[in-house]
C-alpha cells in the first residue's frame, strides 16, 4: 500500500515519542522515521536514525535525505539543571530540524510541538487554574515559548502549519527518560516493600491534598495526530489531559494496596537523597525476581519525582478547547496508573 503521510518523530525513544510511534504504527496511512541520539530497532513501518540534533552539521547530514516528510512531530527534550540553561539546547534542536527539513520537504504539511504547563509558569509556583490556552505569558526564560515563537515566525507565508500540545505530567513506561513518574513510584514502592517499610508519600505535606491532572502517553499520542491532521486546529495550542482530576491523599492508599503494602502518613523525604544509595538493593531485586537488567539510572528519575511531589498547589488545566474542536478521548487516571504498573510487570521491570 502506498503511504500518503510520512511522520518524522523527533525524540523517538522518550515516553512521548515512543508512544506516538506506537500509535502511528497502528494507523494504516503512515510511515514513520524516528530520530534520537541512540537510534532504534527498525520495524516494518518505522526506520530509526541516530543523530545529534545539537550539532547543526550532523543534523544536516543525517536529515538531508528526508525529502518526503509530510509531518514533523517534535518531542525531543534536553534536560538541564536550571530553567535558563534549558533554553539554548532545546531551541537549537528544533531550529536544526526545521531549518534542515523545511527547505527539502516539498510536501511538508505540519510541525507539531510538544510543550507543557511551563508555558503557564506552573514550575515556579501557584498559577491560575484551570489554566487555559489564552492565559497570559510570563517573564523568560522559557524554552517552550521560544520554540513556539520560532515556529510562528517560520510559518508565516508558508503552506504548512503548526500545533502545540500542552499535556500535564505525562505517564508512560518508556525507560531512560528524565521525566518518568510511573517508574519513580513503582521503583520507590518496590524498594520500600523489600525493606519491609510502609508506602509513605515522600513529597511536601501540602502536596498530598491538592488537585492534579495527568496525561496518559497513549492518549497524548492520539491527540497529537488529531491536532496535526485537523485543519481547524492549525496554528493553535491545545491542553491535553486525561479529563479527570486526582488527589494523592485519595490515590496513594490505592497505590499501596496495588503493591500489597501498608500505608503510613506522609513524610517529606527528598527522593534524590534517600534513594541515592539504594542501587545495590535494586540489583539484588533484579537477581531475586529475574528482572530485565536495566541500569538503576534508567528506572529512577528521582529528581522528577521530587519535582512533581513538591507541588503544594493545584496543578491542572482546562481541556475544553480540544473537546470543542472534536477530540473527545479520555482515560480514567486511577485505572491508568494500575495498567501502567501492570505493563512494567509484564516487561519484567518490576516484580510481579
Amino acid at each position: 500500500m502506498n503511504k500518503s503521510k510520512i511522520a518524522l518523530v523527533v525524540g523517538a525513544n522518550g515516553v512521548i515519542g515512543s508512544n506516538l510511534i506506537r500509535h502511528l504504527e497502528s494507523l494504516s496511512d503512515w510511515n514513520i522515521i524516528g530520530l534520537s541520539r541512540r537510534g532504534g530497532e527498525n520495524t516494518d513501518k518505522t526506520r530509526y536514525i541516530s543523530v545529534d540534533l545539537l550539532n547543526a552539521d550532523d543534523s544536516k547530514i543525517q536529515l538531508s535525505p528526508l525529502t518526503s516528510v509530510t509531518h514533523v512531530f517534535f518531542a525531543a527534550y534536553q534536560d538541564k539543571p536550571t530553567w535558563a540553561e534549558l533554553v539554548p539546547p532545546n531551541l537549537a534542536m528544533l531550529v536544526n530540524v526545521v531549518n534542515t527539513i523545511e527547505p527539502i520537504a516539498k510536501d511538508l504539511q505540519h510541525i507539531s510541538l510538544m510543550q507543557g504547563y511551563k508555558v503557564y509558569g506552573a514550575h515556579y509556583g501557584p498559577f491560575k487554574t484551570p489554566a487555559k490556552e489564552t492565559d497570559g505569558g510570563h517573564m523568560p526564560p522559557e524554552f517552550n515559548i521560544d520554540q513556539q515563537q520560532f515556529l510562528e515566525k517560520q510559518q508565516k507565508g508558508k503552506k504548512w502549519n503548526w500545533s502545540a500540545l500542552r499535556p500535564s505530567v505525562v505517564a508512560g513506561t518508556a525507560l531512560g527518560n528524565p521525566m518518568n513518574l510511573i517508574s519513580v513510584i513503582a521503583v520507590y514502592a518496590t524498594i520500600s516493600k523489600e525493606l519491609g517499610l510502609p508506602l509513605r508519600f515522600p513529597g511536601k505535606l501540602g502536596a498530598y491534598d491538592k488537585l492534579l491532572d495527568i496525561t496518559d502517553a497513549g492518549l497524548l499520542a492520539k491527540a497529537t495526530v488529531w491536532a496535526a491532521t485537523n485543519p481547524a486546529g492549525a496554528n493553535q495550542a491545545f491542553n491535553i489531559t486525561n479529563g479527570d482530576l486526582i488527589r494523592w491523599n485519595d490515590l496513594w492508599p490505592k497505590i499501596a494496596a496495588y503493591f500489597k503494602m501498608d500505608i503510613a502518613p506522609p513524610l517529606q523525604m527528598p527522593l534524590q537523597t534517600i534513594m541515592a544509595d539504594t542501587s545495590a538493593i535494586w540489583t539484588q531485586l533484579q537477581e531475586k525476581h529475574n528482572l530485565v537488567k536495566h541500569s538503576y539510572e534508567e528506572v529512577s528519575s528521582w529528581a522528577f519525582g521530587d519535582f512533581v511531589f513538591s507541588w503544594d498547589y493545584d496543578f491542572f488545566s482546562d481541556g475544553t478547547k480540544a473537546r470543542q474542536m472534536g477530540f473527545h478521548e479520555y482515560i480514567d487516571t486511577e485505572k491508568m496508573f494500575f495498567d501502567l504498573f501492570d505493563e512494567l510487570k509484564s516487561k519484567r521491570v518490576i516484580p510481579n
